[in-house]
C-alpha cells in the first residue's frame, strides 16, 4: 500500500498566544511558521508525492503554499477529516486557563474517555482520521501503484492519533507523542501491518540547546515557545 508522509501545519498565532485554535477562523502561520512552510520545499526535494490532502483550516493551507508552488503538477485535495479536533467551547480559549478544567486531567490521562462540550470525543476524531487514511491509502494505490507517495497537511492531535493507530497504541497512551509545528512523520502502510519510518522529524535540534540558563528546563520552555508542546493541540502535556 501507500505511504503517507504527515505534516504538521506550520507554527500558528495561535501556538505563539497560547490559545486552543480548534477550527476557530483566521489562525493563520506567524513569522516563524511562514519561514517553515518555505522551507518544506527543500526538506521534501526529491521525494514523488503523488498528490496532497489537507485540512481546510487556513494554517494548513498556509504551509503547503509554497511546496505547491514549487509544484505546479501536484494535485491538492481538502478533506475534512483531517480538519482539527473540534474542541467545542473549548475553541478559543487559553490553554493556561483550560489547564484547571477538570475536563483536562481526563483529556490527559485518558484521552479515550474525553468529550469535549460543545465538540466532539477523541476517539471520534481519532476514527474519522483512520478513515480518510485508509480511503486514501485505496485511492493512491489503485490510481499510482503500491509504491507511491502521498502528503497529508494537518494537525497535532490528528497526527498523534494516526500514529497511536499505527503503532497498535492505546488513545489513551497518545499523549506521550509530541509533534511540532511543521514536522515530518511518515508511516508505511503493507496489507497487514502499518511501520512508522519517521516521527516528527523537524531536522532541528535547537530546542534541546540550553540557554543562558543552562538547564534542561530552559530548553523545554524554549519547545513550548515554538508551540511544540502545547497539552492539547499537538504536543505532548503533564497536567
Amino acid at each position: 500500500m501507500a505511504t503517507l508522509i504527515l505534516v504538521r501545519h506550520g507554527r500558528s498565532t495561535a501556538n505563539t498566544a497560547g490559545l486552543l485554535a480548534g477550527w476557530t477562523p483566521g489562525v493563520a502561520l506567524d513569522e516563524r511558521g511562514a519561514e517553515q512552510a518555505a522551507a518544506l520545499p527543500g526538506r521534501l526535494a526529491g521525494v514523488p508525492l503523488a498528490a496532497a490532502v489537507t485540512s481546510p483550516l487556513q494554517r494548513c493551507g498556509e504551509t503547503l503554499a509554497p511546496l505547491l508552488a514549487a509544484r505546479p503538477g501536484l494535485a491538492l485535495h481538502t478533506d475534512e477529516r483531517i480538519g482539527e479536533c473540534h474542541y467545542g467551547d473549548w475553541s478559543g480559549r487559553k490553554l493556561s486557563e483550560l489547564s484547571d478544567e477538570p475536563l483536562m486531567r481526563i483529556v490527559q490521562q485518558h484521552p479515550s474517555a474525553a468529550v469535549f462540550p460543545g465538540g466532539e470525543s477523541m476517539r471520534a476524531m481519532q476514527a474519522r482520521a483512520v478513515d480518510a487514511v485508509q480511503d486514501w491509502n485505496t485511492r493512491i494505490e489503485e490510481q499510482h501503484g503500491s509504491d507511491a507517495l502521498f502528503l497529508m497537511c494537518s494537525h497535532g492531535d490528528i497526527i498523534k492519533s494516526l500514529v497511536a493507530d499505527a503503532l497498535g497504541m492505546h488513545l489513551d497512551l497518545f499523549q506521550r507523542i509530541s509533534v511540532e509545528p511543521c514536522s515530518v512523520t511518515v508511516i508505511r502502510y503493507t496489507p497487514t501491518r502499518p511501520f512508522l519510518l519517521r516521527l516528527g522529524d523537524t531536522g532541528d535540534f535547537a530546542g534541546f540547546v540550553p540557554h543562558d540558563e543552562s538547564s534542561a528546563g530552559a530548553a523545554a520552555e524554549k519547545a513550548a515557545e515554538d508551540g511544540g508542546n502545547a497539552v492539547v493541540g499537538g504536543g505532548a502535556g503533564a497536567v
